[in-house]
């Protein structure tokens, strides 16, 4: 069973999770290796506190690890919120604490999180343009993170208001991302997280993921995006089949933020 490298836990603000259930049922699941990516989403208006407490968070998880020692691999790793406006503190951030791995995610735009209706209603006309842009600037300015998570996030939610959404559509917009990250040394996540919300496809999909391996793309990662234990490492095979099919080998996991390669 594939590592699940993106798991968060009722350290994160929308998860009322214990971590061991996670790893339990990693565990069941026949799971050799996870990562706890809990979110960190830092000066954002929200009814929802994303600001993770560090010391508590490495002190549960560095006892965990010790505790499931031979049983389960055991990564400690974060959700870290991309801001262009705190690019100085993440970039500290990331250097204070010993994580295994970190997501770059961008969850607010505008201050707006698509989550919630409020952003499609203010971006009317160009909700998805609006994100991917906003994405491509914050990565070209912001390098503190091993795997861009969910590169298309806001497709989850965009149906529902009516919006279409392809890559060939909006592959002006998608290609710069791809070769931003592709430069920087940065890996694409295949956030598998997408099919338990109902599409047919990860955030992001089969043509992304094929474009991104064209343009020279090698390191991609797995993850989930649980929030609860029944979506642990959900469709995992079928994420492992479509890059297979797009030409990946290997996929990423991380520890003390380097890549370890692992067949497909």
């Amino acid at each position: 069973m594939y590592a699940d490298c993106h798991l968060h836990t009722s350290f994160s603000g929308d998860s009322e999770t214990p971590p061991t259930e996670q790893i339990e049922k990693a565990i069941s699941l026949g799971m050799e290796r996870i990562c706890f990516t809990d979110h960190h989403d830092h000066d954002v208006v929200s009814d929802i506190d994303f600001n993770l407490d560090f010391p508590k968070y490495f002190e549960e998880m560095t006892r965990l690890r010790d505790m499931y020692k031979g049983r389960l691999d055991i990564c400690i790793g974060l959700e870290m919120g991309l801001q262009n406006h705190i690019a100085g503190y993440l970039e500290e951030l990331s250097k204070e604490y010993p994580f295994d791995f970190i997501i770059g995610s961008v969850h607010f735009i505008d201050g707006l999180d698509p989550y919630y209706d409020g952003y499609f209603e203010t971006h009317p006309h160009n909700a998805y343009e609006r994100f991917f842009e906003t994405t491509l600037k914050r990565i070209k300015k912001i390098s503190c993170f091993d795997s861009l998570g969910h590169l298309d996030y806001i497709v989850r939610y965009g149906k529902k208001h009516g919006l279409e959404y392809s890559y060939r559509k909006f592959a002006d917009c998608i290609d710069p991302i791809l070769e931003t990250i592709i430069g920087k040394g940065i890996a694409l996540e295949c956030n598998t997280g997408a099919l338990s919300r109902g599409m047919n496809e990860p955030n992001p999909g089969r043509d992304v993921f094929a474009r991104y391996r064209e343009l020279g793309g090698e390191l991609v990662t797995l993850g989930s995006d649980a929030h609860s234990p029944e979506t642990v490492g959900i469709c995992f095979d079928m994420a492992g089949e479509m890059l297979k099919d797009c030409g990946f080998r290997y996929y990423a996991a991380y520890r003390g933020r380097n890549a370890e390669m692992i067949r497909l």
